[in-house]
């Protein structure tokens, strides 16, 4: 029996954020955000955080792992900025709830392909683990669905040895400091976006 082809199953909304640096310094490394609303949402205080150490660049989508589009759309980032980056910080899990776990199970190393592709020779990649959600959140969110995409994704980027940021275990100390369902206010951005930052830092210095 021939395998289904994996097939767009789009939100009521889709979007692509992408900020780069408004004068990159030639002498800096280069180092990529890449995720979603959530990285979004840190990615200032990570601006902040290396500022005269990198430069700081952001690709955030609502595409899911799951979605045939998603690697296209990493390679057309790339094409776009051709920047190779240093450092590639990357998070994919907060959208298509409409994907069962087993999907983004089979897709992820396509992910892991593209996102690789976007680093040197000398690249380092860092997987940021899902944030936790309130337990009335939205579009399928549910904390069981959160923790089954963690194992996942865990199990192969730990295969891989990629070095991990776990912003899960971070915001579970910080549910005060949600501004919705989804998403940390101002207060846990910075507290994510602090933590992003050291990891790669770690991955600079090495």
């Amino acid at each position: 029996m021939r395998a289904q082809k994996p097939v767009s199953i789009p939100e009521e909304i889709e979007w692509t954020w992408e900020v780069r640096p408004p004068h990159p310094n030639a002498n800096l490394p280069n180092v990529l955000l890449l995720g979603d609303s959530i990285s979004r949402n840190y990615f200032p205080e990570v601006t902040k955080d290396l500022d005269g150490i990198a430069n700081v660049y952001l690709y955030a989508t609502s595409t899911s792992v799951g979605d045939p589009r998603l690697p296209k759309q990493i390679e057309g980032f790339a094409v776009m900025e051709h920047v190779s980056f240093r450092v590639v910080h990357f998070n994919n899990g907060m959208h298509g709830w409409n994907y069962a776990e087993t999907q983004y199970k089979a897709a992820f190393p396509a992910l892991l392909h593209s996102v690789r592709r976007l680093t040197g020779k000398n690249g380092a990649l860092v997987w940021a683990t899902i944030t936790p959600v309130q337990d009335h959140a939205f579009n399928g969110a549910t904390n069981a669905r959160v923790d089954a995409r963690n194992t996942i994704s865990l199990a192969i980027v730990q295969g891989a040895h990629i070095p991990i940021d776990d912003q899960h275990a971070l915001m579970m100390k910080h549910q005060d400091l949600y501004e919705d369902t989804v998403h940390f206010g101002p207060a846990g951005a910075a507290i994510m976006g602090d933590q992003a930052a050291e990891t790669i830092r770690t991955e600079l210095k090495k």
